[in-house]
């Protein structure tokens, strides 16, 4: 599956759950570790845990298994390795904390897509 492609796809697994605040920002000219960050809200930790969840069991059913998740343990903010898609599903609190859409946007050609 091309990286543009898997964004597509985990933005659908997204929205699928009414995942909130969906922003993808194409990080190919930033950094080497990624093509495409997606970053979304939910609305508690249950609601992150089933964002997740949704995002691991559809990418795994289109052969994309995840290279690591980290965050589980309170869903506060959990990070979804894909490889060419790093995911970051937050409570909005956290989100509003940690601001990583400024963060990468201030950076070099990072462009929202």
């Amino acid at each position: 599956m091309s990286p543009r492609n898997l964004r597509d796809h985990v933005v659908r697994a997204l929205e699928d759950l009414k995942g909130r605040d969906i922003v993808a920002l194409d990080v190919t000219r930033a950094t080497s570790v990624t093509d495409y960050m997606v970053i979304a809200s939910g609305t508690s930790n249950r609601h992150v845990k089933a964002l997740v969840d949704n995002v691991l069991e559809s990418s795994k059913a289109q052969g994309v298994p995840p290279f690591g998740v980290e965050g589980r343990q309170s869903n506060d903010w959990v990070l979804v390795d894909l490889g060419d898609v790093v995911v970051h599903v937050m409570q909005r609190e956290a989100r509003a904390f940690y601001d990583l859409e400024r963060l990468w946007s201030e950076l070099p050609n990072a462009v929202m897509a």
